[in-house]
């Protein structure tokens, strides 16, 4: 472990210092109303015990008077229908839809997300795709909206708030933001046409409707396991631009409640991130230098009086857990205590990485009771 290692893990918090206090966007917290028409449009399949939050916060949406919400029943078998029937059946701006069956060559969320867009977008110029873990608050759409169009971006990403509740969820959830706040360069991102240089999260996704029309929407997408970042590069290719914001301070989002659930979550989807497994050793490997192996070499080199090396391997640890802290501040995440456990986080992460291709390999991805090999 020598003071350039070191040296390089500093480079890379400031990097994540400088997305976050310069480069990030942050939605206006008194957005003016909108006055273009928008559709809210959110796939449910099985979320009759968490869907109730985010369905009434739809409902209490401000400041955008031509709003309409589309919700679509992708076969669930446990009542989301009737939860969604009983909360907004008063509420002229709801439709509600049952979902066809699966075709071939399609995965179920984009095929959702398309049936959605057919039936939902008529005169909407901005659709705004929504997850049943998402809690909006009163003014997020409105905000969301007014992001898009200040950034002149054809496709916006407003990143909640992650609620993280177990231990399994606080170990290994924050690596979201931490990930594209150092590794992402934000302002090349969104200058650059590459399609490979794209991030997007699909839990609070908006879409310029013409866009969407142009670049293919979900059908381009169809078999993608990734499907909101694989929109984003279709959005690229098509000649918009895309951008990422801060949403932490208007929707929050708790994607899983237990570890289970955080384990076979990320497993059905780590390998679609990486590409092919000799890119994903690549990058496990340097990230368990960076984070993880820090602490283990200080702490050995100090048993045997190696002092300059333990000082070496302490500082990396040390500007690592300053890089989690960075992130976390800026994403509404919490930092304190557990930045300090980083490199185990980061050595969980490889192994979820190492899982997702072992099951893909054995053909044994499923989610919500679909293969999605």
């Amino acid at each position: 472990m020598s003071w350039l290692l070191t040296a390089v893990v500093a480079v890379l918090t400031a990097h994540t210092l400088v997305n976050a206090r310069w480069w990030l966007r942050r939605p206006p917290a008194r957005p003016a109303p909108v006055t273009e028409p928008v559709v809210v449009l959110l796939p449910l399949r099985d979320e009759a015990d968490r869907v109730e939050p985010c369905l009434r916060s739809l409902l209490a949406q401000r400041d955008v008077p031509g709003l309409r919400i589309v919700i679509l029943d992708d076969g669930s078998t446990d009542g989301t229908a009737d939860v969604v029937r009983a909360v907004t059946a008063a509420d002229p701006r709801v439709t509600l839809l049952t979902g066809a069956p699966l075709p071939p060559g399609w995965l179920g969320k984009p095929y959702a997300c398309r049936q959605l867009a057919e039936a939902g977008a008529g005169d909407a110029e901005v659709l705004v795709f929504v997850d049943a873990d998402v809690v909006l608050a009163p003014h997020a759409v409105a905000a969301a909206v007014t992001t898009l169009r200040a950034s002149g971006a054809g496709l916006l990403t407003a990143y909640p708030r992650i609620v993280a509740g177990s231990g399994g969820e606080r170990l290994v959830q924050p690596l979201l933001q931490w990930l594209w706040l150092t590794f992402l360069p934000l302002a090349a991102m969104e200058r650059s046409a590459r399609p490979s240089l794209a991030a997007a999260g699909g839990q609070f996704l908006l879409v310029d409707a013409e866009t969407y029309r142009r670049c293919g929407g979900h059908a381009a997408v169809r078999d993608r396991v990734l499907e909101d970042i694989e929109l984003a590069r279709a959005v690229k290719r098509a000649g918009a631009r895309i951008a990422l914001a801060d949403g932490s301070a208007i929707a929050r989002c708790r994607m899983y409640s237990s570890w289970p659930e955080v384990r076979d979550g990320y497993s059905k989807s780590l390998w679609a991130t990486f590409g092919s497994p000799l890119a994903a050793g690549a990058v496990l490997a340097l990230l368990l230098t960076l984070y993880t192996a820090p602490p283990l070499v200080a702490l050995a080199a100090a048993l045997v009086g190696q002092t300059q090396l333990a000082l070496a391997a302490a500082a990396a640890y040390l500007l690592g857990v300053a890089g989690r802290v960075v992130a976390a501040s800026a994403t509404g995440g919490r930092a304190w205590p557990d930045a300090l456990a980083h490199p185990l986080s980061v050595g969980i992460l490889g192994w979820l990485t190492l899982r997702s291709y072992h099951l893909r390999a054995r053909h044994r991805l499923l989610w919500r009771g679909r293969p999605v090999n």
